[in-house]
């Protein structure tokens, strides 16, 4: 019903920027949520940040006041402006939304994002 697509990926040195960005298609409902999670090899997947429809936004304690989620509903879009990257960054970004009613969940493949020092 819904599909994600992320891109924006790459490398960027430590202290750089980066923005990666996720874009929705198909059948999207409000309410829902949009979120940011990343993995690292060896590690369990990670909550960044997440934008609801309604307008609030969380994030993960580990890139509070780094990273800033956006959302665009015109185009089905969440956007994550990382600042200040670190190496403990580097991960697979993925994409992720949520309906409110049905409670059906979605995922994107991914977006490689290295942080070299």
């Amino acid at each position: 019903q819904v599909h994600l697509m992320e891109s924006g990926g790459g490398l960027v040195q430590a202290g750089g920027s980066l923005s990666v960005s996720c874009e929705a298609s198909g059948n999207i409902f409000r309410p829902n949520v949009m979120c940011w999670y990343r993995q690292s090899p060896g590690k369990e997947r990670e909550l960044v940040a997440c934008s609801f429809s309604n307008g609030p936004t969380t994030y993960g304690d580990s890139v509070e006041g780094r990273f800033t989620i956006s959302r665009d509903d015109a185009f089905n879009s969440v956007y994550l402006q990382m600042n200040s990257l670190q190496f403990e960054d580097t991960a697979v970004y993925y994409c992720n939304l949520r309906h409110i009613v049905g409670r059906d969940e979605y995922w994107g493949q991914g977006t490689q994002v290295t942080v070299s020092s």
